[in-house]
């Protein structure tokens, strides 16, 4: 158990000692708990008043609040005819519901047994599952989380199919021996009445059956069942007599049955691909069959097999001719068809094809009664990955538009990011551009899934979700009030040429099958500029515009991998910074455009991007319009590493992006490399483990083997690197590419700044000697979380390469000495090391396109144990200062036509623009600790050792309730939450094990406690930390259920109620109750009652609903209390009969004997 209240006084410690162990002294001395100030903490030892935190533990709990995105593997599919709602059970014993958008409920079985069936209580507020583990259950639907209020476990039979009629409370339920048992729905307890299979067939069959496929009760009389066994055995069961009043058979196997409404013939779907249609005056034969989909043989034989027809539906139209719509039952010969839905309308048969196999179909009519006419208005169709409805009011049967987010998974998602708070004019902005490219086509009709209710609640801040997906494609969304809504969709690819059949290999064998797979993502919505970072390599940054462009896409080549030299000597003092152009970038581009490639002997790859940026001019529509490409190029038959770390700044108009290699900046305003440089090199003379050299030894080259690298965490390293050169310098500027020629300025430019102003000098000689650094490769991460890295000098050996896990630009204090702040890039690496560049930007505005950006050490290192996760930096009284932007301005506006326009630049965050103060606090976490550090004075404050035996996979600082906390999420399944900047703990909960790398990958925080993961790979889960909105959630969800009247029956009229059936005198409760039928075993099935009782009363606890569920409960509670005290007197009292009985046998035995005579 950690230990948080371990304090030890830092009076000056860490500004007395040197830079390089400033971090790593404190940290040693921490233990296993937090460091908190004893006295001074300020860079001239001063004391200062600890800032007074306002969050205690008192405002976290964690809690799902919404799911959202397509239910994985579904497998079953009910609809509420008078409610409007839709219900659809999985493969995972999920059930999510889903009404009116904004309705959108989840379920799960505690069991995790796949749901078989679901059933309504039609405008009852109620919904029965069916599951694999022969379970059924009640849920209650009247409340905001529906809970299980009765279940009933079977014990010796296994149920395959249920039917529950319209407005009974007996439910039909079929078993795999071909029984029908009998369910009361109010107790949830077996009924006595049972048809056994041997008594419904005919005593001469010598046959079983098969299982129960088919239940449904006639129409015309409710009296009668109709019980389909999967041989082709057809049961018409009169309940009453308990016998059957007729069988049929067919010689194919059965997998549906549908009713004509008048309740005198159905139709039946076979395992041949055939409709049959019977009669029940003549059960002997049906008297139309069909295989609509079957070849007509010329010599008048029955038509060809086809596929089965695993569900038929036979709805009655009053005005036209009745509707039979079927799934499957395609030809044999076409074996490349797509799954299809057939609509047969009279004589016109429609075909729908499907993108996905069919899971289950309803088709949804305009009343609920069984034995009106139907008028059938859509088909809902659940595919694998999909759910469409079919407006069948239209000849053309086309689609509704579907409201809800469910094609989240359109692509596979492999990163997502989470935004809340976030400008309110962003999401109107983001879904104009994206409604343009609305598919057209769709049906004019309101969709008709329309039930529940949703309000927005108190919650009104606007939220946007960004997902990055395999394809290259990125969504965003509109998150807000705990719906989820498309905004926008952008597609990366479009920057690339596309890859012709034949040529892939030649450039994307560091990929397997998406080589436009966006691996990162970085977004300022202040400034609008997004960032994507794909696993090919490459970055591309994006402006937001709201007008179309035609225009040339700039690209750069930037070589980010050292290379071993044969031979190194020491560099004189007077040698310049970079060597010749010969022996700088060989991926420099020419004027004209073109590509000097360097190739080696062989087939060595050299210098070649993995992607062809389009050199044409492109046409960018409104939105988000490609702004500069950026590629890591081959080096030396080597494949550019997967970038591990991104970071964009709007204000100084840079990015940087990092990977095992090394770093990169660059300059998107000017279109150049700034800097490209390996990470060792970033130390200069601050390196803290003071490596020395080594013998050189020549560099080996390694293939690229297709198929080696697969998209992963971020931080996916590969081991069977080359061994890493300090020799690599870096050049200051690249020319712009693909296709954009330089101007003679540009041209001037970069000359004027080759040689002259170098971003990086070598600090020693050292550097430039071959040196491996510890290891920080992260192999086994997909297969292990329990590994702990470590940071030790005696790992130093190990061939390995220390990767750029984290980068963050903030204005801030460089050096001990500084006494303001200035522009800075703080960079992270895998071996736990914080390294602070400082960032030269030209003095006004009017010369940042001209004047060059110099990016210098500052000579300050500090450490951490593990890998870098994030940075943040708070002013002197403790708020989260927002990093610097600039205000967003269209770049192709029409009414704007000077280029030389002033940029509008926010340096500091509003709560802190009067004055900084003298100092501020640098929040650094690692993968196992979080340290404050004071700046200027570089003191360690406080720290947090998070976790020993684990790592942390996600860590943001965030705010919430007007403060700001540390949110973590651990391997181990842990979400933690730190004050800031004390770092003591407030929240620390095992509540999310990470069961798949998908959590891991998609996991993220954001500001007012909430946090989103992708539960599986078609939803996503939302969830919250803050205790506030765990309060508020009840108000902020959907009612499934709203008070409906359920619609009056027509009148059937004098005649038809005369002639047409005795199913209104009919009465299962005297047929099926107690009195009648007997107490079914009790070994045959085990009542469970469910815990959703109280959640229940609870839910409606508002007036009479909540009396009537109170008592309800209670009276099942004495029922059932009452049937257990049945059976003991009963058992009692057959105990005492035997031994009445058993006393009269002897008396008897012994009655005329003589006492001599015993």
């Amino acid at each position: 158990m950690k230990k948080f209240n371990f304090r030890k006084v830092l009076d000056g410690l860490a500004a007395a000692s040197p830079v390089g162990s400033s971090g790593g002294g404190s940290g040693s001395g921490a233990g296993g708990g937090s460091v908190h100030p004893g006295g001074t903490a300020g860079a001239a030892g001063t004391p200062r008043e600890e800032i007074q935190e306002t969050l205690t533990s008192d405002y976290f709990q964690i809690c799902k609040t919404v799911r959202h995105g397509f239910p994985y593997l579904p497998t079953a599919l009910a609809f509420d005819p008078v409610q409007k709602i839709l219900a659809i059970g999985t493969r995972t014993g999920a059930i999510r519901i889903l009404g009116r958008p904004g309705v959108d409920c989840y379920c799960q079985h505690e069991s995790g047994a796949a749901v078989l069936q679901l059933q309504f209580l039609i405008n009852e507020g109620a919904l029965v599952s069916a599951c694999a583990d022969d379970a059924l259950h009640l849920w209650n639907l009247r409340q905001k989380r529906p809970a299980i209020l009765h279940s009933l476990k079977f014990n010796r039979e296994r149920i395959t199919y249920c039917h529950l009629p319209f407005q009974s409370k007996w439910l039909y339920v079929g078993t795999e021996r071909g029984n029908t048992h009998i369910v009361n729905i109010e107790s949830f307890i077996l009924s006595g009445y049972v048809i056994m299979w041997n008594k419904a067939i005919e005593l001469s069959t010598k046959t079983h059956p098969g299982p129960v496929v088919h239940l449904s009760d006639s129409p015309r009389d409710e009296g009668k069942l109709l019980i389909g066994y999967e041989n082709g055995t057809i049961v018409f069961w009169d309940l009453r007599s308990k016998r059957a009043d007729l069988r049929a058979y067919y010689d194919e196997a059965i997998h549906s049955v549908a009713w004509h409404h008048e309740g005198k013939q159905f139709m039946c779907s076979h395992s041949d691909g055939s409709l049959t249609l019977w009669n029940l005056k003549s059960p002997n034969r049906p008297f139309q069959t069909t295989i609509p989909h079957g070849k007509v043989q010329r010599d008048g034989k029955k038509p060809e097999s086809c596929k089965p027809i695993l569900k038929v539906e036979y709805k009655t139209c009053k005005n036209s001719e009745p509707f039979v719509i079927f799934s499957g039952g395609l030809s044999y010969d076409k074996p490349c068809r797509r799954p299809s839905l057939t609509i047969m309308h009279g004589k016109a048969i429609t075909v729908l094809e499907m993108d996905h196999p069919i899971v289950d179909f309803l088709t949804l009519c305009e009343t609920p009664y069984p034995n009106e006419f139907q008028e059938p208005y859509a088909v809902v169709v659940l595919l694998e990955k999909d759910l469409i409805v079919v407006d069948l009011t239209q000849s053309n049967f086309p689609i509704f538009e579907n409201p809800y987010p469910i094609d989240i998974h359109e692509s596979p998602v492999t990163c997502t990011e989470y935004f809340a708070d976030c400008p309110p004019d962003l999401i109107p902005v983001l879904y104009s551009v994206g409604a343009k490219h609305k598919k057209q086509g769709y049906s004019n009709k309101e969709w008709p899934i329309s039930g529940g209710a949703w309000n927005l609640g108190a919650q009104t801040y606007p939220e946007i979700i960004i997902t990055g997906h395999a394809d290259g494609s990125v969504k965003f969304w509109d998150a807000s009030a705990i719906t989820l809504q498309m905004l926008y969709k952008l597609k990366t690819s479009k920057v690339f040429e596309k890859q012709k059949v034949g040529e892939g290999k030649a450039t994307a064998e560091i990929v397997e099958e998406d080589p436009f797979a966006v691996q990162m993502m970085y977004w300022c919505p202040e400034s609008r500029i997004f960032c994507v970072a794909g696993v090919s390599a490459y970055v591309i940054v994006y402006r937001f515009s709201k007008h179309e462009v035609n225009t040339e896409i700039a690209s750069l080549e930037v070589r980010l991998q050292c290379e071993v030299e044969d031979i190194i000597t020491p560099e004189p003092e007077t040698n310049p910074p970079f060597p010749d152009a010969s022996s700088q970038l060989p991926s420099l581009k020419s004027l004209s455009g073109s590509t000097n490639t360097v190739t080696c002997e062989g087939t060595m790859k050299d210098s070649i991007p993995c992607l062809s940026v389009k050199a044409r001019p492109v046409r960018m529509p409104p939105g988000y319009q490609a702004d500069l490409v950026i590629q890591l190029v081959w080096v030396d038959g080597e494949p550019p590493q997967q970038i591990t770390s991104l970071a964009v700044n709007s204000a100084y108009g840079l990015v940087a992006f990092g990977n095992c290699n090394g770093l990169a900046v660059v300059d998107f305003m000017q279109k150049t490399v700034l800097l490209s440089m390996g990470t060792l090199d970033l130390y200069g003379s601050s390196d803290p483990y003071q490596r020395q050299p080594r013998s050189p030894r020549k560099s080996r080259q390694f293939a690229a083997v297709k198929g080696s690298r697969k998209l992963s965490l971020p931080t996916d390293l590969k081991t069977d690197l080359d061994h890493v050169n300090g020799h690599c310098t870096s050049p200051t500027s690249q020319s712009c590419g693909s296709g954009k020629r330089l101007s003679s300025a540009d041209v001037s430019r970069a000359n004027r700044r080759g040689p002259g102003r170098p971003p990086f000098r070598k600090a020693q000689s050292a550097a430039c000697m071959e040196i491996s650094l510890p290891v920080t490769t992260e192999e086994n991460r997909e297969n292990s979380f329990s590994r702990s890295r470590s940071s030790s000098v005696s790992s130093i050996d190990r061939d390995s390469k220390e990767a750029i896990t984290a980068l963050y630009f903030m204005e801030s204090f460089a050096r001990k000495n500084d006494s303001a702040v200035s522009s800075c890039l703080w960079v992270g690496t895998g071996l736990g090391m914080v390294i602070i560049l400082s960032l030269n930007l030209p003095a006004s505005d009017d010369l940042r396109q001209s004047e060059p950006v110099v990016v210098s050490p500052s000579g300050t290192v500090l450490t951490l144990k593990g890998a870098v996760l994030t940075f943040a930096c708070l002013d002197c009284m403790g708020t989260l200062t927002h990093r610097p932007y600039e205000v967003w301005r269209d770049p192709h506006s029409a009414d704007d036509g000077d280029k030389t326009r002033k940029r509008k630049l926010v340096m500091h965050s509003p709560s802190s623009s009067q004055d900084m103060g003298d100092h501020q606090f640098a929040v650094i976490c690692s993968e196992k600790q979080a340290k404050v550090f004071s700046l200027p004075s570089q003191t360690c404050l406080y720290v947090h050792n998070i976790t020993e035996t684990s790592f942390l996979l996600r860590a943001d600082v965030v705010t919430l309730c007007n403060s700001v906390c540390l949110a973590c999420f651990c391997a181990n399944g842990h979400i933690m939450t730190l004050s800031l900047p004390s770092l003591r703990p407030l929240l620390d909960i095992n509540y999310l094990p990470v069961t798949d790398m998908r959590i891991a990958r998609t996991f993220c925080f954001t500001n007012e406690g909430q946090a989103l993961y992708l539960s599986s790979p078609t939803e996503i889960q939302r969830l919250t930390y803050s205790q506030e909105m765990c309060d508020n959630l009840q108000d902020m969800l959907g009612d499934l259920f709203t008070p409906v009247e359920t619609p009056e029956a027509q009148n059937r009229g004098f005649l038809k109620g005369l002639f047409g059936g005795s199913g209104q005198a009919f009465d299962r409760e005297e047929l099926f109750g107690e009195a009648t039928a007997g107490k079914a075993s009790r070994s045959l099935a085990q009542h469970i009652p469910g815990s959703g009782g109280i959640e229940g009363v609870r839910g409606a606890a508002g007036g009479v609903i909540g009396d009537l569920t109170r008592a309800r409960i209670a009276l099942d509670e004495r029922g059932q209390k009452l049937g257990e005290l049945d059976e003991r007197t009963a058992s009692m009292m057959a105990s005492a009969e035997a031994f009445s009985k058993h006393a009269h046998e002897v008396m008897l035995k012994y009655k005329d004997k003589k006492w001599y005579q015993f």
